[in-house]
């Protein structure tokens, strides 16, 4: 039978000249060989009940240790498997024979590793730089954005200007989930530069430009954020809204315009606002294209849309804007619409203050307080998603969970008192 152990080789003529000796895989099959395994130690720095390096001992503390543990443990492995499916057969070879199929069984698989690692060669910015252009040029230049600033990141991170997708491991995520919380970043922020990184890696595999031995996101699970807080704001502000009296044509009173069409168009966002053409408008519907998915909405124009647009639409043709703030969603000008955004949230902040609105307002409230009061009044979850344009039901689950959490507190409100 033969037999192969991983041991310190202690044979005098073996001994090197720093007083260390190496270390072997001993194959024994009739008669004993040794086969060296390109690494040594000392007596002390050998555990040979285990067959491994003393970590804590100093000889070996400034060796690769886990790296000297793999290698060596994976050559046994090979080495137990290859005499294993000799199975009866390992009789007609003598030990020098069986020796060099050990050997050859190493050899095919760095072989193996080294033939996966040419073949998934892809890098993050290699493939991340081809997903923001792609955005670039479908003209989604936010999430464009959004991919460049989270690799960005993460090159900062490891301090490279570059990774290869097969060297980001579950280790280095921790590590950069560890920096993250270090620095007091809530688990929004960590999970939003997260995916970006996770959404680069599974897009090259979906892309058959990269295969993973093993694919670290299916270890690693990213951070979650247990408290949503309340975006949304009660149908009673929007009445208050309603009341405030600004002069015709003043920046207030078109961004006081804005917030009630976004709201009668079922909290549309403001980069599908501010791209709207007379076009849009057919009979008593609204027609647009969502600007973060492509998906075609329509919208029955209201009878307090139809009073606000109407000034709009005087002496205007099919291809020209609905209003003075514009976009035409394009990647070159997407500062213009960074600007007009930021402009449209400085005045919301000066209409709120009118109106007695105590908490943040700015236009992502508009969207979450249409799926909240959709929601008071018993609309289903599945209803309120196709009017917000969104293509899952758990990304509105998220806008409705303060609404949730809410409804519990009254609930419990009612129990306890």
């Amino acid at each position: 039978m033969a037999i192969a152990r991983v041991v310190l080789d202690t044979r005098n003529n073996s001994k090197k000249k720093d007083g260390s000796y190496p270390i072997a895989l001993r194959v024994h099959h009739k008669k004993t060989r040794y086969i060296a395994l390109g690494y040594s130690t000392s007596l002390h720095g050998w555990d040979d009940r285990n067959g491994r390096l003393k970590k804590s001992d100093i000889c070996n503390q400034f060796k690769d240790y886990d790296s000297i543990e793999d290698e060596i443990h994976d050559k046994l492995y090979l080495a137990k498997k290859k005499i294993k499916n000799f199975g009866d057969d390992i009789n007609k070879i003598d030990v020098s024979q069986l020796v060099r199929e050990i050997k050859n069984s190493w050899d095919k698989q760095i072989q193996t590793t080294e033939r996966h690692r040419i073949d998934n060669s892809i890098s993050l910015v290699e493939c991340g730089n081809k997903i923001i252009e792609r955005k670039r040029k479908m003209n989604s230049p936010s999430t464009a954005e959004w991919y460049q600033s989270c690799m960005n990141r993460f090159l900062k991170f490891i301090k490279s200007e570059d990774i290869r997708l097969d060297e980001i491991t579950v280790s280095i995520l921790k590590d950069y989930e560890v920096e993250f919380v270090s620095r007091g970043n809530k688990p929004g922020t960590i999970n939003s530069y997260m995916r970006g990184i996770r959404a680069i890696y599974n897009k090259a595999i979906e892309e058959d430009e990269f295969k993973p031995l093993s694919n670290p996101f299916k270890k690693y699970r990213i951070p979650t954020s247990k408290n949503t807080k309340k975006r949304a704001t009660s149908k009673d502000n929007f009445l208050e809204i309603r009341n405030l009296r600004y002069p015709e044509d003043s920046i207030l009173w078109h961004a006081k315009n804005y917030i009630l069409i976004m709201f009668n168009c079922r909290g549309m966002n403001l980069v599908d606002l501010v791209k709207l053409k007379l076009k849009n408008i057919n009979g008593d519907r609204l027609y647009y294209g969502r600007s973060k998915t492509g998906d075609p909405l329509s919208v029955k124009i209201t009878s307090e849309l139809s009073d606000i647009i109407s000034y709009y639409i005087i002496n205007k043709n099919s291809e020209d804007y609905l209003f003075p703030i514009n976009y035409d969603g394009s990647t070159e000008h997407y500062e213009k619409y960074k600007s007009i955004r930021r402009r449209v949230n400085e005045r919301l902040k000066i209409i709120a203050a009118d109106a007695g609105i105590e908490e943040k307002f700015t236009t992502y409230t508009i969207r979450h307080s249409w799926a909240t009061i959709a929601k008071y009044l018993g609309i289903s979850t599945e209803l309120i998603s196709e009017g917000l344009g969104h293509n899952s039901l758990r990304t509105t689950e998220v806008y409705l969970k303060s609404f949730e959490n809410e409804k519990l507190d009254n609930a419990n409100e009612k129990i306890v008192n």
